[in-house]
């Protein structure tokens, strides 16, 4: 029988510990646009002698496995690539999600299944090193993740039983053959027209009232000095310095917005402003650390700035934008967006299983938020942003129903419009974000989403 990519279809699985598989219940991964689990290097060294042939000897490296890797954004597969390019973080025991750029590695298992033979391929201990989300209104396709992944190890199997151990000698090989392998989604992938990219502004360099702006002290919290508090897109977490507990003063009990200790969640309806907001941090508080700035009472919650703040004993200003909706100045024209997350991440060579592997630790580099954006020329608001050298405090990708992402403090590092005779006159820009607070890894919130992940 001829094998035609038709018949491919991949599922995957969250590793609990970095590339050993689970082997409990298997998510679809959604629509596959390029895809190989099989893209295995065994980093073969030529080893010359006497004789005619430069390879009289081979001298065999450590297996590297890449896993060239993109979806259409259809069901839940792209979003657990894209939380595993930005990090899982546990907000409550029962919700992870992709809260902000983390530290530790967030891997995945991937099962390909051939639906005409029932051939199987694994790959464990799949990272996505970059990740790059892209929407482009020209050509009217889908939205694209497109994730360069590496992975521990890949395998073929009859049966969906494979003989590798990563956690060898005292767990087991992974097995697949009575796991039930998941249905397609049945929802049409997301198109660009689906996506609203919006931004905000630090200040206005003219003073006409063409953005909307910051507001550098709409929420004001003043608390034991040495705690802080994390924003991010969906939730605010309290914390204690001393151990980076929670702060349990913020009760579950106290209003249905905290849903856990020390965890509000900005999408509640109790907490849409910073008004209603400030009135359940008062009201689980034993004090009154929570005021708002002039002005500041409609201003959805959604558009704090993300980051972290720590707590002084007096008065901590968290800026927002000043907005009734999450929606801000809408990028108008739009004709190509691409937002990458490069991690930089670093493979670690080492023997598992009697096997030598390229990848058999991974350390999570340092990512670096791109977003490039091509638009018709419209006016000059953009370059006056960047020759004025302005911030972008905030700007969201939302998809609706399907999520958000919010970059934090993004600086336009580039700008060109080029002219040809006759032809359109077309701005691209790219931005950096960077995200915002005054305590140790602020920067992480220099991303954030509201996405949860399996």
């Amino acid at each position: 029988m001829v094998k035609i990519t038709q018949d491919i279809q991949a599922a995957f699985e969250v590793e609990s510990t970095y590339g050993d598989a689970p082997d409990t219940e298997l998510f679809h991964l959604g629509l596959l646009d390029t895809f190989d689990p099989r893209a295995v290097n065994m980093n073969i060294t030529p080893v010359p002698s006497l004789g005619q042939s430069t390879d009289a000897f081979h001298a065999a490296g450590p297996v590297d496995v890449t896993l060239p890797l993109k979806v259409g954004l259809q069901g839940d597969g792209w979003k657990e690539l894209l939380g595993n390019a930005i990090g899982k973080t546990d907000i409550s025991g029962s919700i992870d999600t992709a809260h902000s750029l983390t530290t530790d590695t967030y891997s995945h298992v991937i099962l390909a299944k051939d639906l005409s033979t029932g051939h199987y391929t694994l790959c464990n201990g799949v990272v996505v090193n970059e990740a790059t989300l892209e929407a482009d209104y020209t050509t009217g396709g889908y939205m694209t993740l497109d994730a360069q992944c590496t992975a521990m190890f890949s395998e073929d199997s009859d049966n969906g039983n494979f003989t590798f151990n990563p956690s060898a000698p005292s767990g087991g090989a992974m097995q697949y053959d009575a796991v039930s392998f998941p249905s397609a989604p049945s929802t049409d992938p997301l198109l660009p027209t689906d996506l609203t990219v919006s931004f905000s502004a630090a200040s206005d360099p003219l003073s006409t009232s063409r953005f909307v702006i910051q507001d550098d002290d709409a929420l004001q919290l003043t608390d034991t000095a040495g705690k802080y508090v994390e924003v991010g897109e969906r939730y605010m977490r309290f914390f204690i310095e001393a151990n980076d507990a929670v702060d349990t003063e913020y009760d579950a009990g106290d209003d249905t917005a905290i849903i856990s200790n020390g965890v509000i969640d900005l999408d509640h309806a109790n907490v849409n402003t910073i008004s209603e907001l400030m009135g359940v941090i008062n009201g689980a508080h034993s004090g009154t650390p929570a005021a708002k700035g002039s002005g500041a009472d409609s201003y959805d919650t959604s558009n704090l700035l993300k980051g972290i703040y720590k707590m002084t004993g007096s008065a901590v200003n968290i800026p927002c934008i000043a907005d009734t909706a999450e929606t801000l100045t809408e990028f108008t024209n739009l004709k190509t967006v691409s937002l990458k997350i490069a991690n930089n991440n670093t493979p670690i060579p080492g023997k598992l299983d009697s096997k030598w592997l390229q990848n058999s630790k991974i350390a999570r580099g340092k990512a670096d938020i791109t977003l490039d954006l091509t638009m018709t020329a419209h006016n000059e608001d953009l370059y006056d942003l960047y020759t004025r050298q302005i911030t972008l405090p905030l700007v969201r990708l939302d998809f609706g129903t399907n999520g958000s992402i919010a970059l934090t403090n993004g600086t336009i590092t580039s700008f060109t419009r080029p002219l040809s005779p006759g032809g359109e006159i077309v701005d691209t820009l790219s931005i950096k974000f960077r995200g915002n607070g005054n305590y140790r890894n602020f920067s992480a919130f220099a991303i954030s989403t509201d996405i949860t992940l399996q």
